[in-house]
């Protein structure tokens, strides 16, 4: 495995090198091996398109968030065919069965969040996750779109208007904050899920009335 990760960084510059004159087209592409297999910087590519092309920023945010919804389906697959074993492997029982009931009560939310947060979320492991709990592809699809979506928006803006340097200096931010970025993520989580479930009861009691 150390050596596939050397090789994968070894080669990284001049893969990016490549793809970057495709455009908005080449972000998408990098998007889907970010998302698959090989993690890149997207924020800072990302941003680096929207501060040299701002008018057209937005095509970058689409195809970034389109192309990492489509890898993403790489490792939602491995989990959705026999991750179960290898993620309790990872976890412990308590917060595998706590991720378990977020999917089951608000799906959509339970991923869209983790879509939304810059590194050093651990992204991937709510996507294979997502798959070992059996999320709807339609709605996994959507989620890491939907999120993603703000996400490269808000770097998008925050690089035209400060500059790419920006981006850098927030993720170097959160990865000295890490413990504090992964409890903010656990709060919004847990916030969200009481509301679901209480809009949830509202109804339930709404159409007992009725």
């Amino acid at each position: 495995m150390k050596g596939l990760a050397h090789f994968f960084d070894k080669y990284r510059v001049l893969l990016l090198g490549f793809l970057k004159p495709l455009g908005f087209w080449g972000v998408g592409a990098v998007a889907l091996l970010d998302s698959s297999s090989i993690p890149v910087p997207m924020d800072l590519i990302v941003a680096g398109y929207a501060w040299s092309d701002a008018h057209r920023f937005y095509l970058y945010v689409l195809m970034a968030a389109v192309g990492s919804a489509i890898g993403g389906l790489v490792p939602y697959w491995i989990g959705r065919v026999g991750g179960e074993i290898f993620l309790m492997k990872r976890i412990d029982r308590a917060r595998f069965e706590k991720m378990r009931d977020q999917f089951e009560r608000q799906a959509f939310l339970a991923l869209m969040i983790p879509s939304m947060m810059p590194p050093p979320t651990p992204w991937k492991l709510f996507v294979f996750a997502s798959g070992v709990f059996e999320m709807r592809v339609i709605t996994f699809m959507l989620a890491v779109a939907v999120g993603r979506m703000l996400r490269f928006t808000v770097v998008s803006l925050l690089a035209i208007q400060y500059g790419p340097q920006i981006v850098h200096e927030m993720t170097e931010l959160m990865h000295v904050h890490l413990i504090a970025t992964l409890v903010v993520l656990g709060l919004l989580l847990i916030v969200l899920a009481v509301v679901a479930v209480r809009k949830a009861l509202g109804r339930r009691g709404a159409k007992e009335l009725g």
